[in-house]
């Protein structure tokens, strides 16, 4: 039997996005978004509260490299942003051409509603180029883009948005039922 690993591969993450993760983000409200279940946590907020942070526009976003030990407790806000920027949204940008992405420039949403926007975005991009892997593109390199990475095929890195996406799409949903039930 012969394995369709680009089709097991867009699968395995569409799956997650069209019946678990996306539909649970429906009705997202801005309170949700900014809440914070502890005190200090890392958020996206306005650059008048941070006017050196990173990011273009009217927001920032919370980060430190190193990251502080422990990490401090985020939001659905940072999360989210994290999904978009780093996990989706600069891989695409990197492999499959689309927009160009980092933290340092990227325009970090002030809504729940313009968050999802770019999260759709993101995901849309990352996941389009993901259809379009053939056998031959699966197991080539990746490249000096991903570090760590760069020797290791595709699928690799195929494998492991899929692991972060699943992974903080789920930070995100706890979130959720933590705030409707506080």
């Amino acid at each position: 039997m012969t394995v369709a690993w680009t089709t097991e591969l867009h699968d395995q993450l569409d799956w997650y996005w069209q019946h678990h993760l996306r539909p649970r983000l429906d009705g997202l409200t801005d309170d949700e978004y900014f809440w914070q279940p502890v005190p200090n946590c890392w958020t996206v907020r306005p650059r008048t509260e941070k006017p050196d942070g990173p990011g273009a526009g009217d927001f920032t976003v919370d980060f430190a490299y190193p990251e502080p030990v422990p990490p401090p407790v985020t939001t659905i806000a940072w999360r989210l942003s994290h999904i978009i920027v780093g996990v989706l949204g600069m891989r695409a940008a990197s492999h499959f051409g689309g927009p160009a992405m980092s933290y340092e420039t990227f325009p970090y949403a002030g809504t729940a509603a313009e968050a999802l926007d770019q999260l759709d975005s993101a995901y849309g991009n990352w996941i389009s180029g993901v259809e379009k892997l053939d056998a031959e593109a699966l197991a080539r390199p990746v490249g000096e883009a991903e570090g760590p990475y760069a020797a290791s095929p595709m699928a690799t890195l195929v494998l492991h948005i899929s692991r972060e996406t699943i992974h903080h799409g789920a930070e995100v949903l706890l979130l959720r039922d933590l705030y409707r039930n506080r």
